[in-house]
């Protein structure tokens, strides 16, 4: 048996690699979920209170007694344990858990370090995340529009030129729009850990903050400019709806115990639907925003006229707008989601073996 590791009933957990597997295969449970079993197996065979819970996997961060009654309830279904005839938990009632199992190696195994506790660090390392998640999602938007709508310039500027603009521009819309839906999220989360729907409130009111300040902003800027602007831009509703998409698909990975590729799929999903509505009720997002802009100034060389003759269209219709709002919303909920969800799991951003520093609550039992 490696040192730093428990065996049982075929079993091996390794809080140090951060790995529970089963014969081999990996056996999936998120950060949180994996610190308590490793809680219960240290002290196989002794009462885990809520407190010992609380102080050593909440890091003191109070929560619902649903978001404990959930993380057991997780931890039996990946061990194929059953609360009424337990094999590795046993439930005592109004006092805690109590794994039963034989366990070898415990006199090997250490207790994994503590996290780093208090408001701002989990806020900004989940910001940040967030942030880095739209900046790609941003990036290959503009990579997608460069190359359909990008025309050389007479000066002899390339489209290899024009094509980093839009990647520049759009990756920085990503990476202040990804910011400020994380930002919401995360501090959402640490004010109101008890709310379990706290996180995407948090990421639409962060969403529609950042949308409604970028929109007045750019119309401030063209207006100061060029005498003009594109009033229908971008903005705060589009940037709600895009927020509220990600705390969800957060919501489900951190809170709901559910993997990271289930989350993000979910997530990517349920923003293709919005982009598909937003573009649908007349809204616009970047491939929109990028359409108006270009016909706003007719000298502009930039044209998505190209990308509406793949469906069929003159111009950058309807039908185009429509697909590309699905393809927008679904790369930019499932990039943030899967950054803010992988900045959570330990050996990435902090040291091996540290637990999540973001507060995570239950809903439902």
């Amino acid at each position: 048996m490696p040192s730093g590791s428990y065996g049982f009933d075929g079993f091996r957990l390794d809080p140090a690699d951060r790995r529970l597997t089963r014969d081999g295969a990996p056996v999936e449970l998120n950060a949180r979920y994996l610190d308590a079993l490793s809680l219960l197996v240290r002290e196989q065979g002794r009462l885990v209170s809520k407190d010992r819970f609380l102080a050593e996997v909440w890091r003191g961060v109070p929560v619902t007694d649903e978001a404990l009654t959930q993380c057991i309830r997780t931890i039996r279904r990946q061990l194929g344990d059953d609360a009424a005839r337990p094999r590795f938990i046993e439930t005592v009632p109004k006092h805690g858990y109590r794994f039963i199992a034989p366990v070898s190696g415990l006199e090997s195994a250490a207790a994994p370090p503590a996290a780093p506790t208090g408001f701002w660090p989990p806020v900004l390392q989940l910001g940040g995340a967030g942030m880095f998640g739209g900046g790609v999602a941003g990036a290959l938007g503009g990579l997608f529009y460069g190359f359909g709508a990008a025309q050389p310039l007479p000066s002899g500027m390339g489209s290899a030129s024009i094509v980093l603009v839009l990647i520049i521009i759009t990756a920085g819309v990503g990476l202040i729009g990804g910011a400020g839906v994380a930002f919401g999220i995360a501090a959402a989360r640490q004010l109101r850990p008890r709310f379990g729907f706290g996180g995407v409130l948090g990421g639409a009111f962060g969403g529609l903050i950042v949308g409604a300040v970028v929109k007045l902003l750019g119309v401030d800027a063209f207006n100061l400019l060029f005498g003009q602007s594109p009033a229908a831009m971008t903005g705060a509703g589009e940037g709600a709806l895009l927020g509220a998409t990600i705390g969800f698909g957060t919501w489900l990975c951190l809170v709901r115990g559910f993997g990271l590729r289930v989350s993000v799929a979910a997530a990517a999903l349920t923003g293709a639907v919005v982009g598909v509505l937003i573009a649908r009720l007349g809204g616009r997002l970047m491939g929109g925003s990028l359409d108006l802009l270009a016909r706003q100034f007719p000298d502009s060389r930039l044209s998505l006229d190209p990308i509406g003759g793949l469906f069929g269209e003159a111009g950058f219709g309807p039908i185009s707008q429509t697909v590309t709002g699905g393809i927008e919303g679904a790369l930019f909920c499932g990039f943030v989601v899967a950054a803010v969800v992988l900045s959570q799991r330990p050996g990435l951003l902090r040291p091996p073996g540290s637990t999540p520093a973001l507060a995570v609550s239950g809903s439902s039992r």
